[in-house]
């Protein structure tokens, strides 16, 4: 038989364990995992010594479009995802404006089309002025899910309160993904801190209860209305523990971060450049996340790339602004855990392709396996590298994890069928679409 594309003597990842197989792709999808030595293909790559991972999914990235290009654009955000191994991305609705309405959401899939050069997915900020509008915006195309921040967030978009959270999540069926902080607790602690304390203030302001009050008010309201949540960035030992009686209701997000970087020595070490909403925690936490992973809590693992000018990271506590670069590192540094025996290559897999697709609905994507979008993380197990801020091609140009020494590197990337990184060089050009969900 004759394919388009042809993937050979590559470790393939599969839902049934890791094999050597030869992948077909026709069409943008995956037509065999058994092509024989006598098949054919426009193009041939050869895999040896390499893993081929399903195409893999950061669920959770700021890029910031509309808003400031000089720190980071859709355009350059989805080019440093697929340069770190990122096949499909979710891009949340925080811009400037907001992703909020129709004309918006309109506005954000067209330019979404000619600017990405990965398939994405659109989150929909629900607010309190756009209630009853949530129905109907969650259900369409490329929409991944509404997002809600029920702490730390602009005004407009801000939704603290038990009443307004009960409307939202009787407005529609999808599964809501949630920032879970107590607002009401954040300002009443805020008085207690005042500018130039050291950056690790930032956990102590933010500190665990507020994480874990914001999760059980979230819980009791998700059994209340039915509606299935998807709580983001959990942080603490407390709602990782809290979450295993939740499993009806609730799905579990954990960054990158919280599982490799530890406090206070990130803040001493860091600065500004270490601060991020909910907060780099202690060791007991970090310990804990790894341990949900372990027990299955965990369904995905996301990088919350939320980047900001050097200028504004090097500013005093608080006035430096919460969130950090991530979406070109985070295979990198999940690949060197693995190396590292936290988590094997299929739970990786798990956690970003088969979850994220499991939470959001997204269609055709997260396995390999006949008839899904011919999708490909190819990675080097054996690789070592370090990364660099010069590696980063987002415009604010700095990574947390500059100098850090890995072990296991993403090497291509192919998005149904069209190999848009190989080897550090982005190639042709942007090919990304609308992810597909079902409603």
């Amino acid at each position: 038989m004759h394919f388009d594309l042809l993937i050979r003597n590559g470790i393939c990842v599969t839902p049934w364990g890791e094999e050597a197989a030869n992948v077909g792709i026709f069409d943008g999808r995956i037509a065999t995992l058994s092509a024989t030595s006598a098949d054919t293909a426009d193009q041939v790559v050869d895999a040896s010594g390499l893993h081929v991972l399903p195409g893999l999914i950061d669920s959770h990235v700021h890029l910031r479009d509309p808003g400031d290009p000089a720190v980071e654009t859709l355009a350059t955000g989805t080019r440093a995802a697929v340069l770190g191994g990122i096949a499909t991305l979710f891009d949340m609705p925080n811009t400037n404006p907001a992703i909020i309405d129709q004309e918006r959401l309109d506005w954000k899939r067209g330019f979404a089309e000619q600017q990405s050069w990965c398939d994405i997915g659109l989150y929909i900020a629900g607010a309190k002025t756009n209630i009853g509008e949530l129905a109907q915006l969650e259900s369409q195309h490329g929409v991944c899910a509404i997002k809600v921040f029920a702490g730390s967030s602009t005004a407009s978009l801000l939704v603290e309160d038990d009443e307004h959270l009960e409307k939202l999540m009787r407005a529609g069926r999808r599964r809501i993904a949630f920032h879970s902080e107590d607002e009401y607790r954040l300002q009443a602690r805020k008085p207690m801190f005042s500018r130039g304390m050291p950056h690790r203030t930032h956990m102590e302001w933010r500190d665990e209860e507020c994480a874990f009050l914001g999760t059980r008010r979230l819980m009791a309201l998700a059994r209340k209305t039915g509606r299935p949540a998807h709580i983001l960035h959990v942080s603490t030992a407390e709602e990782l523990n809290y979450l295993r009686d939740y499993r009806d209701v609730a799905t579990v997000e954990v960054l990158v971060n919280h599982l490799t970087q530890v406090a206070p020595d990130c803040y001493d070490t860091l600065k500004g450049f270490g601060v991020m909403n909910p907060p780099i925690r202690g060791e007991r936490h970090r310990e804990a996340s790894w341990a949900a992973v372990r027990d299955g809590i965990v369904d995905t693992i996301g990088s919350d790339h939320a980047p900001h000018s050097r200028a504004a990271k090097e500013l005093p506590w608080p006035d430096c602004p919460a969130g950090l670069t991530g979406v070109q590192t985070l295979v990198p540094i999940m690949l060197d855990h693995v190396n590292a025996g936290r988590l094997p290559l299929s739970r990786l897999v798990d956690l970003m392709a088969a979850g994220p697709a499991r939470v959001y609905g997204l269609v055709g994507k997260g396995r390999l396996a006949a008839g899904y979008d011919a999708d490909f993380t190819l990675v080097d197990m054996k690789a070592k590298r370090t990364i660099e801020d010069s590696w980063i091609v987002s415009p604010c140009g700095w990574t947390p994890f500059a100098g850090k020494k890995i072990a296991g590197w993403p090497v291509s990337t192919i998005i149904r069928g069209h190999t848009v990184m190989r080897d550090d060089e982005v190639l042709g050009g942007p090919v990304g679409r609308l992810a597909r969900f079902s409603s």
